[in-house]
């Protein structure tokens, strides 16, 4: 086989799987719910009411940004919520940061908050710090988050309108990531495009797909759902439990919907490239259920698929750089498209090379380190390999 044909049939393939995808989420984005329109600025249409919520916020060494998410809770436009939030054993100001808060005027009657000393066999510290604080939650949804993540005040009244005229069982409200540096830019560029290419938001609400979603920013769940599916019990070792919940809500038949709401929530998730990477080494290895041989083929699928449209186009002789154009000006199409959504101009396109080798040396060094230390340690907690893969779902 030529050297020719060879890069026609790469070519070919990188073509059709850029090119399908930015058409699918052409047709498919605009039929996903944005809740900051002004028809969702309304109240809960039910009949008893607002339904209740319960709003819960493990944290563990969160100093830094808990005192302004409980602040902000605390200040909803929501009449019927209560917020729980976790101090899962710390070891700095946050367990007496959050009494602070819940001994202000504010918080009467709405914070509860939950000291936990010691962490369990065969539990991941957050996963038993959600299940804990779901225990004592009172409300028909609940609303799973995270310590750092910033509420507008009619975010939550918007989502559950929203989740209420859709009967919806599971609402996943994707947050404005705040960027202050190129390279945090770049990177959540690249996962972005590649979060359209492998998660298809706009196939969540069919339930004939096998597409689901769960966000760790705004997980919200009827209370009876999550009963139903196993409740965090069921997720006790699951480092991607935000997904994971997802994952068995939807599989067990569950109405699950996605929704973006511009900077109704917030987050800035971690600081410089190397910080997303550090954050990320501890992922990685169990997106990929903890195997290596599938690990390894990642890394393989991730450097043709967007490292190959930008050599072929330089490489290739001819006519045969016709099909990586084409997956070229079809990845452009995605950038361009998220563009319009977040802070990350359409030129980063230009860097997806570079946020490519970032991640794919991210998920290597994650299996090497993760295999080389028989497990992870995450928030100062050491949890052994082969325990995380019997409580892998």
């Amino acid at each position: 086989m030529g050297w020719q044909m060879v890069n026609w049939i790469a070519g070919s393939v990188l073509a059709l799987a850029w090119g399908s995808r930015i058409i699918e989420a052409a047709i498919g984005m605009p039929k996903v719910a944005d809740v900051a329109r002004p028809e969702w600025d309304r109240r809960p249409a039910s009949p008893n009411g607002e339904p209740r919520v319960s709003i819960i916020v493990p944290a563990r060494n969160e100093e830094q940004d808990i005192r302004a998410t409980l602040e902000q809770l605390l200040a909803l436009d929501y009449s019927n919520y209560e917020v729980i939030a976790v101090n899962d054993r710390s070891t700095d100001r946050t367990g007496a940061i959050m009494d602070e808060v819940a001994a202000s005027p504010a918080a009467h009657g709405l914070l509860k908050i939950i000291h936990v000393e010691e962490l369990p066999l065969a539990w991941l510290g957050k996963t038993h710090a959600m299940w804990t604080a779901a225990k004592q939650a009172s409300g028909d949804w609940l609303l799973f988050t995270d310590a750092d993540v910033l509420f507008k005040p009619d975010s939550v009244r918007r989502v559950m309108a929203y989740a209420e005229a859709e009967r919806a069982d599971h609402v996943v409200l994707f947050p404005w990531m705040i960027m202050e540096h190129p390279g945090e830019r770049m990177m959540i560029a690249f996962f972005q495009a590649l979060f359209v290419f492998g998660h298809r938001p706009w196939k969540v609400a069919d339930p004939e797909a096998r597409d689901h979603m769960g966000v760790g920013a705004f997980n919200m769940v009827r209370h009876s759902v999550y009963d139903a599916a196993g409740t965090y019990q069921a997720l006790r070792m699951e480092v991607l439990d935000d997904m994971k919940l997802g994952k068995v809500v939807k599989n067990a038949g569950f109405r699950q919907r996605n929704v973006f709401g511009d900077d109704l929530i917030s987050l800035h998730w971690v600081r410089g490239t190397l910080g997303i990477v550090n954050n990320l080494t501890k992922n990685f290895f169990a997106l990929m259920s903890f195997q290596w041989p599938r690990t390894v083929g990642a890394l393989i699928a991730l450097g043709f698929l967007n490292l190959g449209p930008f050599v072929g186009i330089w490489v290739a002789p001819g006519w045969s750089r016709l099909p990586y154009a084409i997956a070229l000006i079809s990845l452009f199409g995605i950038y361009w498209g998220m563009s319009k959504m977040s802070d990350v101009p359409a030129y980063y396109f230009f860097l997806h090379p570079v946020g490519a080798g970032m991640v794919m040396y991210t998920l290597a060094r994650s299996m090497f380190l993760t295999i080389r230390d028989d497990g992870i340690v995450w928030r100062g907690t050491k949890y052994p390999l082969e325990e995380l893969r019997r409580g892998k779902v």
